[in-house]
């Protein structure tokens, strides 16, 4: 293991290990020592690496509150306050959702179907934009505290910035700033569908955030629905077993596809 304060190579395993059972080592060059985890986003945690994972994972796919959390690993062993969940959330959502950013980037197919639904935080209604291909992956999604023109452009910006290339089409409801804001941001060339029928697919794929959201009765600050709605978002993508339109896939391959994933998303954060 190379030392993540020098980089060098020339590292020594030692006998001890650290009070949570991870490997410590000693450099040569600059006679630091440090383990497993030193030089990583969860160094210092006072809890196993892939316990405070799980607890952020369990955050944002399914339906629990921070106190849930809490005393279901409580049953396992694990003590910590729904105070110490909240805090986890905050500072490894954003890191997950960037590297599921990463691993999806330029996936997007042509044909994008845009709206927004809304989310409440401190009481105030906000819009939160979100675009998916024909296939029903995501595209991208924004939480904004306006609907306006320039909300539009932010967002389809962003897109293009995720995805790498313009749609050929783009299905949108009524909404008066999208044809304007789709015209500056991809070009003339688009071609822009308004029409709410067809847009049907989006209006259902809104469930997901929705029946995630309704059960925490809103947000308290503007920062944090934004964060958890992007996580929440990369989260559900990231665990869709069809990549096309009606494709069925059995049981037995969502539940490999599953361990498989989750596999992989433990990998490529706790290596980071």
């Amino acid at each position: 293991m190379n030392c993540p304060h020098c980089a060098s190579a020339t590292t020594r395993e030692q006998t001890k290990k650290t009070a949570l059972g991870y490997q410590t080592f000693r450099c040569s060059d600059c006679k630091q020592a440090f383990n497993e985890r030193t030089g990583t986003p969860f160094n210092f945690l006072e809890y196993p690496t892939d316990v405070v994972l799980l607890v952020v994972l369990w955050r944002l796919r399914y339906k629990l509150s921070l106190r849930d959390l809490a005393e279901m690993f409580l049953e396992r062993g694990w003590e910590f306050t729904h105070e110490a969940v909240r805090e986890w959330e905050t500072r490894f959502s954003p890191l997950i959702a960037e590297h599921l950013r990463a691993k999806r980037s330029g996936q997007a197919g042509l044909s994008w179907y845009v709206d927004e639904t809304y989310v409440k935080v401190r009481g105030k209604w906000c819009s939160l934009y979100r675009a998916i291909d024909a296939d029903g992956n995501l595209v991208d999604s924004r939480l904004s505290e306006k609907r306006n023109m320039e909300a539009a452009k932010r967002f389809f910006q962003q897109a293009l910035e995720m995805v790498g290339h313009a749609p050929e089409r783009v299905t949108s409801d009524g909404h008066d700033s999208y044809p304007r804001a789709i015209r500056e941001t991809f070009g003339s060339t688009v071609t822009h569908r308004c029409n709410p029928y067809l847009n049907n697919r989006l209006e259902q794929d809104h469930r997901g955030i929705k029946q995630r959201y309704y059960p925490m009765r809103g947000f308290g600050n503007f920062s944090s629905a934004a964060r958890f709605c992007r996580a929440f978002d990369e989260m559900r993508q990231f665990f869709r077993f069809c990549t096309t339109m009606k494709q069925h896939v059995s049981l037995a391959d969502q539940r490999r596809l599953f361990c498989q994933r989750l596999d992989t998303l433990k990998a490529i954060v706790v290596i980071t």
